[in-house]
């Protein structure tokens, strides 16, 4: 974490060129590198992003998807949709490679499915391009030295991403291209090893010459959808070249002093997120952060927005904040009992203002590289957060729902949150209790961070430490965590107050906090 320009006893430095939030140094430094280069929050966004499929290999990669939100001075803030669409032609459970692994976060396990029949078709590569076309300034070239650097120089392993890629280990060591890459000693990569990744470096070359069509048009699709057709998987030509980045306005809602900008639909992150802070405002926030009350309001808030999902998953998204729908279950909340994946975040604002929340996902792989290129394969039709209607039942030719939601907050007196979360199902309940600390509690943006967190999943409330348990917890399994964990997300932020950035990293996920001069 870094605060901004001005510290005690300290005069006046500078006006910092920016700032910028993430899960790693390497990317940081990406996204600094730019900064002070000249160039401004997308040219450091694209750099950013870049980078992290190198340097965060669990969470990002080339074969993924994600969501970016950007805002200028003067301009109306908009979502660029680069998140994965689901293939033209139907599974075939009899031929496709689809199977479960089991992810071990040391406290509870998840299954993931993996095998190339569950990689959905990618956005990523395509969502670069958008927005470099769109939005930058310095030739693409140099965006992607940092990246560059970091594949064919290696990036040193953190204590976090050894352990990320010891709970994904089924995963990073399924076949032998896989683990030439990251296990060619033998092990997965461990703190302090330098991680190579020379054929991906070649490959981000070869892109930045090329232009997009190499991955969508080229010779990346055609390995691409060779290895489909090789070892069971779904993708098709017709499904890359088909594929589109979308643009769209966000969805934009009030809470109390603030607006919020998030993730519209097709995701569904946004929209919860909205739900649960639409029936936080019309209650009063009782007790102190950490009270039992205050456990018991938000989990009372998780399942009403858990169960209003499920009963309205045929209802347009946008429903849910039809008024009569707040007010319906709004008036269970006052009326309550005492009690009822792998993802990556960047966010970035220069010094104009200008400002980007990215949300990365890759699913966490699918065990397999497209040949030659270095590129993990996504596995987004492994997730059952983005399958609502079951495994291998997709509509055809669709895009994928997401927790995903990088959001903008803004209040009344110019002061502007950039956020976002990875954290799978996670992301909607990590990213409404940071708005509410900030909002609710007048916490500093590290304080409402590094807070200890809750979420309810079914009948299971897991809480963080310096969380006290409710007094009745009825029905409720209560999973008490020992320490803070990647399990609740990992909110990377910047802010900007009148010419002061801040900036603050998830501790959860050894997030970095960089203010840039």
């Amino acid at each position: 974490m870094v605060w901004g320009d001005r510290l005690p006893g300290l005069t006046r430095t500078k006006r910092p060129l920016g700032a910028v939030g993430c899960g790693h140094q390497v990317t940081a430094d990406a996204a600094a590198e730019i900064l002070r280069d000249g160039g401004n929050a997308y040219d450091a966004a694209i750099a950013a992003l870049l980078t992290a499929c190198v340097a965060e290999p669990v969470l990002a990669s080339l074969a993924g998807g994600g969501y970016a939100l950007v805002h200028s001075e003067g301009v109306a803030p908009r979502i660029y949709d680069f998140f994965a669409q689901t293939p033209q032609r139907p599974a075939d459970p009899q031929r496709d490679d689809f199977h479960p692994v089991h992810a071990d976060f040391g406290q509870v396990t998840q299954e993931f499915h993996i095998g190339v029949g569950a990689a959905a078709v990618p956005g990523m590569v395509q969502g670069i391009f958008a927005m470099y076309d769109d939005l930058c300034t310095l030739p693409l070239h140099r965006l992607a030295e940092p990246a560059l650097r970091a594949a064919r120089q290696g990036v040193a392993i953190r204590s976090f991403h050894a352990y990320l890629f010891q709970v994904v280990a089924p995963i990073f060591t399924l076949t032998a291209p896989v683990r030439s890459v990251f296990a060619a000693n033998g092990h997965l990569p461990q703190k302090g090893q330098q991680l190579v990744q020379a054929d991906l470096g070649d490959t981000i070359e070869a892109l930045v010459d090329e232009g997009h069509d190499l991955f969508y048009r080229g010779e990346i699709g055609r390995r691409l959808v060779a290895l489909c057709d090789q070892e069971g998987g779904t993708l098709t030509r017709n499904d890359l070249e088909d594929y589109r980045v979308g643009r769209a306005t966000p969805l934009t809602v009030r809470y109390r002093n603030t607006v919020l900008h998030t993730n519209p639909p097709p995701s569904s992150g946004g929209i919860l997120i909205a739900f649960g802070l639409g029936l936080l405002e019309q209650v009063p926030i009782l007790g102190e952060f950490g009270s039992p009350e205050h456990v018991e309001l938000f989990a009372a808030v998780m399942a009403l927005t858990q169960r209003s999902r499920l009963a309205n998953a045929n209802v347009e998204l946008n429903a849910l904040l039809n008024p009569e729908l707040l007010d319906h279950y709004s008036a269970e909340l006052k009326d309550r009992p005492s009690c009822l994946r792998g993802t990556t975040h960047i966010s970035i604002i220069d010094g104009s203002g200008n400002l980007a929340a990215l949300t990365l996902s890759n699913g966490e792989g699918c065990g397999h590289l497209i040949p030659g290129t270095g590129i993990m394969l996504n596995n987004m039709l492994g997730e059952a957060d983005i399958n609502p209607d079951g495994f291998q039942r997709w509509p055809l030719g669709t895009r994928m729902t997401s927790m995903m939601a990088p959001s903008l907050l803004e209040f009344d007196d110019d002061r502007r949150v950039v956020m976002g979360s990875g954290g799978s199902n996670r992301i909607r309940t990590a990213l409404m209790q940071v708005i509410s600390n900030i909002v609710d509690f007048d916490m500093r943006i590290d304080e409402a961070i590094a807070s200890p967190r809750l979420h309810l999943d079914e009948a299971t409330l897991s809480l963080e430490p310096g969380l006290r348990d409710l007094e009745d917890s009825c029905d409720l399994v209560i999973e008490r965590w020992q320490e803070l964990n990647l399990f609740f997300g990992g909110v990377h932020c910047v802010e900007q107050h009148g010419g002061s950035l801040r900036a603050v990293g998830d501790p959860r996920r050894d997030g970095v906090g960089l203010v840039v001069r």
